[in-house]
């Protein structure tokens, strides 16, 4: 059986995408995920990557096509999709508690929740009390996740967990490993689902 390793974070609007069709791919070829948070701003210092949005700003047509892209992939698909209108929106506090959440019988919930906020109703998900306030809604463990994100052993591993996934090749999210195999972003997804068709 094969396993894919999906690096995300709550951030990225493609890793966002990924994630909804991700799991669907991965049961037609019996294959397991593993979900790997990471934090994309502690990835883009290491590499010296930027934001697409930033990084393709001075190419006139560039970014709009990139809307453009998007909006044909979300079609495509028919994902949920709203841009959120507090992009860009810190994310570190998320990631610790998706950290915290690896392993546990809610860390599906947790990352589904998280991205749906995100993604779909538009949260502004800098702040404390909307963070509990969704989590409450999902009757997620409020104060075992919001302590979590001050414990000090969350913090460092979620450090270590981003200088991991850049060891590996890992410059943005979405990535996706199959084995020691990298695949990245929504657009290889085709070649991911090829790749487990062998």
């Amino acid at each position: 059986m094969a396993t894919i390793e999906f690096y995300y974070d709550f951030s990225s609007p493609n890793a966002y995408l990924v994630h909804k069709l991700l799991p669907d791919i991965a049961a037609r070829y019996g294959a397991d995920v593993v979900w790997r948070p990471i934090l994309l701003g502690g990835v883009f210092k290491s590499t010296n990557n930027k934001a697409p949005m930033v990084a393709f700003s001075g190419i006139p047509g560039k970014v709009d096509y990139m809307r453009v892209e998007m909006a044909r992939f979300i079609e495509r698909f028919a994902v949920p999709f709203a841009f959120n209108p507090h992009f860009p929106v810190n994310s570190l506090a998320l990631m610790r508690a998706a950290v915290h959440a690896r392993g546990t019988d809610w860390e599906r919930r947790y990352i589904d929740v998280l991205f749906d906020a995100m993604w779909i109703d538009g949260q502004n998900l800098a702040d404390p009390e909307v963070i509990q306030q969704v989590l409450h809604a999902a009757d997620l463990p409020v104060s075992d996740i919001m302590n979590a994100v001050q414990d000090a052993d969350i913090k460092s591993e979620l450090v270590t967990l981003t200088q991991d996934a850049v060891a590996l090749g890992c410059f943005g999210a979405p990535t996706m490993f199959v084995g020691t195999e990298m695949f990245y972003g929504k657009d290889a997804l085709s070649d991911l689902e090829w790749r487990l068709g062998q």
